[in-house]
């Protein structure tokens, strides 16, 4: 199943939010990008914090703890737009949430490729119901 449904997670008195952010994005390019035509780099990077953000999952046992934090997770990107080598560089505090942003990287396939590693800022943050 993925993910709980805003209503359902309301039910349960908190709405779980688990971004990747968009304004926080480093990527490391070692030369000039090999991809001359099509999206620049900036689009490609803003597609990759997408499909990152869209793959997240806010752990069930880090929701019930009221865990929150910053993860920052680095990796590649292969040719096939697989993310290799992917690891938690500066954990969150909570290793559940730490594993959630690596999966959510590694799920996240097919990413548009970049040359060289990325560093991407993955957020979860516990809303309380209005």
């Amino acid at each position: 199943m993925k993910g709980l449904c805003v209503a359902c997670a309301f039910a349960l008195g908190f709405a779980g939010v688990a971004t990747a952010d968009s304004t926080e994005v480093a990527a490391v390019i070692l030369s000039d990008d090999a991809l001359p035509q099509g999206p620049s780099v900036a689009d490609r990077l803003a597609i990759i914090r997408e499909k990152i953000q869209n793959a997240l999952e806010y752990p069930p046992l880090a929701r019930l703890h009221a865990s929150d934090g910053e993860a920052l997770v680095r990796f590649e990107i292969d040719r096939s737009g697989v993310a290799r080598t992917v690891r938690v560089v500066q954990s969150s505090g909570h290793e559940r949430l730490d594993a959630s942003a690596v999966r959510a990287v590694e799920s996240a396939s097919p990413l548009p490729w970049v040359y060289g590693p990325l560093e991407v800022p993955v957020h979860f943050e516990l809303i309380a119901p209005r």
